[in-house]
């Protein structure tokens, strides 16, 4: 991939840069026997990532790598080929779109000349530039130390920079080599500490929730799968969506009314991506539990996008690192966005493939086509926990006619002297409150 075909910021130029950086994706061999995805999408996607901080991308190409080296990871031709790349680039940095270990970085920085920061480090680094919410940034910094306290790597060059992100790109401290590993220890258990607090009210959110309740509808999904445009289409709201990797970090919430009138909260969550490290998805998972505690899940997929069934795969690995099952879980709606964009012959095919698929429906989040078919798969999601009682109320019982009002639905009522005799449909849980707390016995 020549300079000239990477993509530019909309106005025809090449991105503001913190710096000039090719990106490499190494081919293994023994990773692409049965590999779903395609190795040019995976490198279109690593080149996403830096531009996602604005990085400079002269250089971009897939490497094969028939005997990876313990030292090296790379053949000895081909460090030399991107040795000649970075000097005629003049690139600082080197994005490899593979794990590195610490051995591994230390040894590409010395024959390249220029920084390396594996696919990690570079996901890390845009995590902490975009988490805006004070448990976002808790926990992106807990897997970034604990990303670093595993590598000789620069210091915490990112508690003195202001436009975030963690230090992997250089800064300020980066002639301090040697990581003072007590100072990271203890900031570590720190960190854990308040994160544990952070579930702790998050927990206790939720129980106040289930008091009101409103029922959860979680979003998950690969990033830039068309979450957050769905959320602001379903929510009416203005949460930044843009067609970006990593968009939107923090989980944000909103009211929905659905056209039954049933109210439940919308969640929307961060998006997942191949390979995301495994300390980040153990940092967010307070974050995580709102999708696990969920009424119900919309697994919202880019059915254009050449890699989506990988996609899909990649969203259901990190749910099944949750504790769930997505291919059994009743919970989970796959919600196939962007069928504006597909072909006629395409397009039929997906709506087929939902009309025979219960626990699918296709959309556009852009146009909004689709969207009525939603809400509406939603509302029958949400009656179907619920039943139809009769109910003989004391009139003189405000409070639990006032209840019956606000957490079900009157379908009917007769009064006569005495009693409210009421038809209601009613969440089972909600029926099960209630008695537990009208109804004497």
């Amino acid at each position: 991939m020549k300079a000239s075909d990477l993509p530019t910021n909309g106005n025809g130029r090449a991105l503001s840069a913190s710096g000039r950086a090719i990106v490499v994706h190494p081919v293994l061999r023994n990773e692409t026997d049965g590999a779903l995805r395609h190795p040019e999408s995976c490198l279109d996607e690593a080149v996403g990532l830096a531009l996602a901080i604005d990085l400079d991308v002269v250089h971009a190409e897939c490497a094969r790598v028939n005997r990876p080296q313990p030292s090296i990871l790379l053949g000895s031709g081909t460090v030399e080929h991107l040795a000649q790349v970075v000097e005629e680039t003049e690139a600082t940095l080197v994005i490899m779109d593979h794990a590195l270990s610490p051995v591994q970085q230390r040894n590409l920085e010395r024959a390249l000349k220029a920084k390396v920061i594996d696919r990690t480090g570079l996901i890390l680094e845009i995590f902490g530039a975009r988490a805006r919410t004070r448990e976002g940034m808790l926990q992106v910094e807990l897997a970034a130390l604990t990303y670093q306290k595993s590598r000789l790597v620069r210091s915490w060059t990112h508690l003195e920079r202001q436009r975030g992100g963690f230090g992997f790109l250089g800064g300020p401290g980066e002639s301090q080599l040697e990581i003072d590993r007590r100072l990271i220890g203890d900031r570590i258990v720190k960190i854990k500490k308040e994160l544990e607090e952070v579930r702790r009210t998050r927990g206790l959110h939720r129980k106040a929730r289930a008091k009101v309740p409103y029922p959860v509808v979680a979003l998950v999904g690969y990033t830039n799968a068309g979450k957050s445009t769905l959320f602001n289409r379903l929510a009416n709201a203005d949460v930044f969506a843009k067609d970006l990797l990593f968009a939107t970090l923090d989980p944000t919430m909103r009211q929905v009314t659905l056209p039954s009138g049933r109210k439940v909260i919308l969640s929307d969550t961060v998006g997942f991506i191949s390979d995301l490290p495994h300390g980040l998805v153990a940092a967010f998972r307070a974050t995580l539990e709102e999708v696990d505690a969920a009424d119900i899940i919309l697994h919202v997929r880019d059915i254009v996008h050449v890699d989506t069934d990988a996609q899909r795969a990649d969203v259901h690995e990190v749910m099944r690192d949750m504790g769930m099952d997505p291919d059994e879980d009743d919970r989970v709606i796959e919600v196939l966005n962007k069928i504006d964009a597909l072909d006629a012959e395409s397009r039929d095919a997906v709506l087929a493939q939902t009309r025979r698929n219960p626990r699918a429906v296709a959309v556009s989040a852009l146009s909004g086509e689709g969207i009525d078919a939603l809400d509406q798969l939603l509302d029958q999601r949400m009656n179907a926990h619920r039943q139809v009682v009769d109910l003989s109320i004391d009139l003189g019982d405000g409070a639990a006619l006032a209840w019956l009002y606000a957490k079900g639905e009157v379908l009917g009522r007769e009064d006569d002297d005495a009693q409210a005799h009421l038809h209601v449909a009613i969440d089972t849980a909600d029926l099960a409150r209630f008695e537990k707390r009208f109804v004497q016995g």
